[in-house]
């Protein structure tokens, strides 16, 4: 738990939840923060088991999944190369389409001339290539001098870049645990769009609805994309995946993640208790369901 990433708070957040849940299963657990010397020291500790809440950057893109490997710990979640692929928002992309998986169409941005001029004709969004929690997700209303600007300053910051229409619709969440989709979540966000303090604070007022406010036959329709990526992108464990559901019935997929967050705020858990696995049994299914060769 913990970590150097800007996902940080979210992920010590996410480790004190499991940590007490895994307590009250009768585990003998220890916290670990992995700031320096990330393999020594979980050598000296040397668990059985790994149980990662690690958010954002080393926690979900391979990094930390490549050293659990090579000391043949046994973890949670994703392996090397799904997490790599997944948090790697050209990647999988890449993967969706070549899976029949709509997602909305794209152009890197390496510079500000690298901007596609027909998708800034509408609302747009640019958004960092690998960060997590909405880091960095600017929507955009037209290409003004005053966007050109504030572009210029992300490309500074995350150097690659993606920019994508805004797809208006639905905001719809689906989990996937192991081999089978446990349910959605609607997201109503009362802010411009579900950023970093819709997700993880209670005074950014977002609804969640369960289930979506959609029928049925698109609900499976849904389901089954999720099911899909997660399968396509070959991970394991707890996945998230995230839609926007045209009023057309039209579905896109934004983005897979493969370490949801697991705060008393987090949709995860929330869709889990809903299908009737409560914290307590989403968090022992999970040990359970930990290995090596991911």
């Amino acid at each position: 738990m913990g970590g150097n990433s800007r996902e940080r708070p979210v992920s010590l957040q996410s480790g004190r939840a499991c940590f007490e849940t895994i307590k009250k299963l009768g585990y003998n657990v220890v916290k670990y923060d992995p700031l320096n010397n990330v393999y020594q020291n979980i050598k000296k500790i040397n668990p059985d088991i790994i149980f990662n809440c690690l958010h954002g950057k080393f926690g979900e893109d391979g990094a930390i999944q490549k050293i659990l490997e090579k000391l043949k710990i046994p973890y949670t979640h994703s392996g090397v190369q799904s997490s790599k692929n997944s948090m790697d928002k050209i990647k999988s992309k890449k993967i969706y389409l070549e899976n029949n998986i709509q997602t909305p169409i794209f152009k890197i941005v390496k510079n500000i001339s690298d901007i596609d001029q027909k998708i800034s004709l509408a609302k747009f969004i640019i958004k960092p290539v690998n960060e997590g929690s909405s880091f960095g997700v600017k929507i955009f209303e037209n290409l003004s001098n005053n966007n050109i600007n504030q572009i210029k300053n992300l490309i500074k910051k995350y150097k690659i870049l993606i920019q994508e229409p805004y797809i208006k619709g639905k905001e719809i969440q689906t989990a996937v645990l192991g081999k089978k989709v446990i349910g959605s979540v609607e997201i109503i966000p009362k802010r411009k769009f579900y950023d970093y303090k819709a997700k993880y604070f209670t005074s950014a007022q977002t609804v969640h609805l369960i289930p979506p406010r959609v029928s049925s036959k698109l609900h499976t329709k849904i389901k089954k994309i999720a099911l899909k990526a997660h399968n396509s992108l070959k991970c394991k464990g707890v996945t998230r995946s995230d839609f926007r559901v045209m009023k057309n019935g039209e579905i896109f997929i934004l983005e897979t993640n493969t370490q949801p967050g697991m705060t008393k705020l987090s949709l995860v858990p929330e869709i889990a208790s809903n299908y009737g696995l409560s914290f307590l049994e989403l968090v022992n299914w999970m040990i359970k369901d930990a290995g090596i060769k991911r």
